[in-house]
Parts: C-alpha cells; structure tokens; sequence
C-alpha cells in the first residue's frame, strides 16, 4: 500500500529540495507532478484538484517564499494536507453507550464477516469488553455458519440465526438477548449484495430504525480503490454511517481509497485490516499514514507491534542471560521466530524511517526469510545439548547437521562461527564495550536476525545489517560498471 505514489512523491520533493529558491514556475511544475502521482494512485479526480489547490495557495505564500528552507516547507505543507486528507486524528468508536450497538454494513466480498470477528477480538483485548456476535445476513450461503464458526474459534456468544428468520426480527431479538446474558457490546453482521441495491438499503435503513446502533462501520476492501469510495458515498447518504473500515490495507492496493474515502463521505477512516488473522485489525492512523506516504517510516506502530508480541518477562530474562553470556542457540532461534511474529522483514523494514528503500538495494543478496527458515533448519537439526554448548559440534557432528538440514557442511561451520560473533557483540552492547566488526552469513548473506534486545529484538541490528549489505552490494556493481567502462 502507498508504495508507488510513496516513490513518486519522493522524486518531487527531491526536486524542489534542490531549488535554492521557489517561484510559481516551479511549485506549479511540482504541484503537475503530485497531481499525476495521486491520480496514479486511483486517488478521486475531485479530491486531487481540491488538495493540489489546497497547497497551491499555501506554498506561493511569503512565508514559503521568503523562507531560507523553501523546499522543506513544501514538504511540510504537503505532509499536513494529506494528514487532513486523511482524517486528522485518529478516532474509533464511542465507548460511553452500554450495550454499544455496531452495525457492520458493505458490499458482498467486502470482508464484513471476517471483521466483525476482528473487531469483536479487539474490543475484547484492548478495552475488556464482552462482545454478542449477530449473524444478520440470511441470503449469501453458509454466512451465519461461518460467523458462527469464528465466534466458536475466539469464544464469543452468538445468536442463533437461522436462514429463515427476517433480519430485521434477528437483530431486535440480538439486542435483548445480549442484554441477558450481560454483553456489553452487539456487533451486527448485516447482508450485503454484489451492487448497491434497493431492497439492500430497505433493509438496512429498517435495521437501522428498530435497533437504533450508535455506530454504523462501512467495511470496503481497500483493493477495490474508487469503486469502495464511491459506494461508501451511496451508503453514507442512505445511512449516515459513523466511520468505515478498509480491509485488505495490506496488499498491492495503490492507495487511492484510503485518501479519497474521508473527503468525499465527511467520516473518518477508524479501523484497516492488515491480514487474514483474527488479531490483524488496527486502529487507523492519519498522522502514521501520511508520514509512511511521504517516506518519513512509521516506528510507532512498530513498537506497539513489539509490545503486543513479546512479554516484558522474557525481555527481561533475555537481557539477564545476554549480560551473563549464557545466550544459547536456543535462544537465538527463539529470538527469530519473534521476530516473524511482527510480519516479513520487508514490511518491518519499510516502517523504519530511511530503511524502506533497503529491499530495493539488495538485488542478488537472498531475502531474510529464507535465510531465517535455513538458520532454524540447521539449528533444528542439533541436539538439545548441542544447541546449549555450541563448543561440542565437532566436525562429525557438523556432518550430521548438514546431512539433516540439507545445507552443507561449511553452512553449519558458518552458523556456528557468527553466532559466537554475534554472542561476543551483544554482550559488548549490553556491558558498553567495544564493538566487534558485524558478521555477515555464508556465501555473502546477511544474518537473518541479530539476538534480541529487550522489547524489540533483533531489529536495529537485523536493519544494520541489511543496510551494511546493501550499501556493500552496490559498491562492487559500481565498482564492476566502472571496470567495464575501462575496458
């Protein structure tokens, strides 16, 4: 998401940067760029001809004119337009109502279902509610089966729907039933239709008037671009939903709704789902998406992604075995694994202000997954003694390592040696002593995942070393371009 408008804008603002000083002439050529670099994203033609406007007006100001830095506050101006774009400030659901009603609403495919799953598992983490999951949608086959199936999986109480039931009769009978059984929150999983149709929005409105929900989430797959923006208006006018959910925020989406969606309907953007998993649903924030658009990383989020996976225990202990030098192989793949749990490296990486453009700089260097997936093939093929006291793999042990991970034996030879390196620097780093030189992995591969640090393992050393890589690659192919030229 965001990465080709992200890499356009960046050309831009590489541009007026390197004006010493802007005049019209130049922001407008500027300004031609972004226009064509929103369009590009499926950004609404409409709301691309207000905003390029919007910031027009601000940069040909005589504080931008007359300022020694003209090009930074371009910048500025543009990162605080798309930030308003985008919604301002962050806003979920009104949590003063008991029980609060939610009406989940959108089209067929749009992942309601899924998402009402999400949000119940949600308001059950992160604010200790007791949600009653409503199966509405009596047309599209198997769809109440299917939330009941994912009420079951996350132990959420559902109501017993059935095909034959109006939806409108469910949803009052819902209500009172989750007042019985003490749940403080009733999410409404309501019918879609391929395209917006009347007697869809009859429904939904007589949905609407007999159980009067304080929240009505518009739920658009964010691949659809316009399309989600454009239906999201017609929802609004019939409706006046409260907010809307874009899922699918973590696939190859330009971006366009996300942008659009809020000024063209006037509501915020609350939640975005970035996976399949039941945990994969975020609260929206404008300020972090409009600072991953313009480049500038998005490390708020991932710390809150660290918080929630790794326990504050085990970093401690973690820290107490690394000062004591009693970090294991164990450890080490205990750490990696961890380190998944946050989402591909690559994704990682792009959140991490100045490191989203490493993956590109790689070329022929092998991504770190597989090189994490070959490190514990290798380290699952040790005994427990052996992953305990690296010291013991002699060379007919390494044999029969390499024999049961499938690498060779100069692999294991490789592992063994970096990881006491690794050992050696960590242990240096936590006791404040001079730092050894960073190891790299067999054949030119980087380390797939340094040992881990308190709260945040392995990151800003699996990132160092991705950077000393890929700046170390392109050295010897502008070395090898300039050889070539010679001769």
């Amino acid at each position: 998401m965001f990465e080709s408008l992200q890499d356009r804008l960046e050309g831009v603002f590489k541009k007026i940067r390197g004006h010493a000083r802007l005049d019209e002439t130049n922001v407008q050529e500027a300004l031609r760029e972004v226009r064509l670099a929103l369009l590009e994203a499926d950004v609404n033609f409409k709301v691309v001809k207000a905003f390029t406007e919007r910031v027009r007006e601000r940069a040909l100001g005589q504080d931008v004119l007359k300022s020694l830095t003209p090009g930074q506050m371009v910048v500025k101006i543009v990162h605080e337009e798309v930030l308003a774009l985008l919604g301002g400030e962050a806003q979920t659901l009104d949590f003063r109502q008991k029980p609060l009603i939610v009406m989940m609403t959108g089209l067929q495919g749009s992942g309601k279902t899924t998402t009402t799953s999400k949000l119940a598992l949600w308001l059950r983490r992160h604010h200790k509610r007791k949600p009653y999951l409503v199966p509405a949608d009596v047309y599209r086959p198997a769809a109440i089966d299917q939330l009941h199936k994912l009420a079951s999986q996350l132990d959420f109480p559902a109501h017993p729907s059935t095909t034959g039931q109006n939806p409108v009769d469910i949803c009052r009978e819902a209500v009172e039933e989750a007042a019985r059984q003490g749940c403080d929150v009733v999410i409404l999983d309501t019918a879609g239709r391929l395209h917006i149709d009347e007697p869809l929005m009859e429904e939904l409105k007589a949905i609407k008037a007999a159980v009067n929900p304080h929240e009505i989430l518009f739920v658009a797959d964010a691949m659809t671009g316009q399309d989600a923006v454009t239906v999201a208006g017609s929802f609004n006018e019939r409706l006046d939903i409260t907010g809307v959910v874009l899922t699918k925020m973590d696939g190859d989406a330009r971006g366009g709704a996300a942008l659009s969606i809020k000024e063209v309907t006037g509501k915020p953007i609350k939640f975005v789902g970035m996976g399949e998993k039941a945990s994969d649903l975020e609260i929206f924030h404008p300020d972090r998406a409009a600072s991953r658009i313009l480049g500038m990383g998005d490390i708020l989020s991932l710390i809150e992604k660290a918080q929630e996976e790794f326990d504050a225990t085990e970093a401690a202990e973690m820290e107490r075995k690394l000062r004591q030098a009693q970090f294991t192989l164990d450890d080490f793949r205990t750490q990696m694994r961890r380190v998944k749990k946050l989402g591909s490296l690559e994704s990682i990486l792009k959140m991490i202000p100045g490191m989203g453009k490493i993956t590109k700089q790689l070329g022929e260097v092998q991504m770190p997954e597989k090189e994490m997936a070959r490190l514990e093939a290798i380290i699952g093929s040790m005994t427990k003694n052996e992953r305990l006291e690296p010291k013991i793999i002699n060379d007919s042990r390494k044999r029969r390592i390499a024999k049961g991970s499938g690498v060779q034996v100069g692999d294991v030879t490789a592992l063994l040696k970096n990881f006491e390196q690794m050992r050696m620097m960590m242990q240096r780093m936590m006791g404040g002593g001079k730092m050894p030189k960073m190891p790299s992995m067999p054949g030119g591969r980087m380390p797939a995942g340094m040992p881990g640090m308190p709260g945040m393992p392995g990151m800003a050393g699996l990132a160092g070393a991705m950077g000393a890589k890929a700046g170390s690659t392109k050295k010897k192919k502008d070395k090898r371009k300039k050889r070539n030229k010679k001769r």
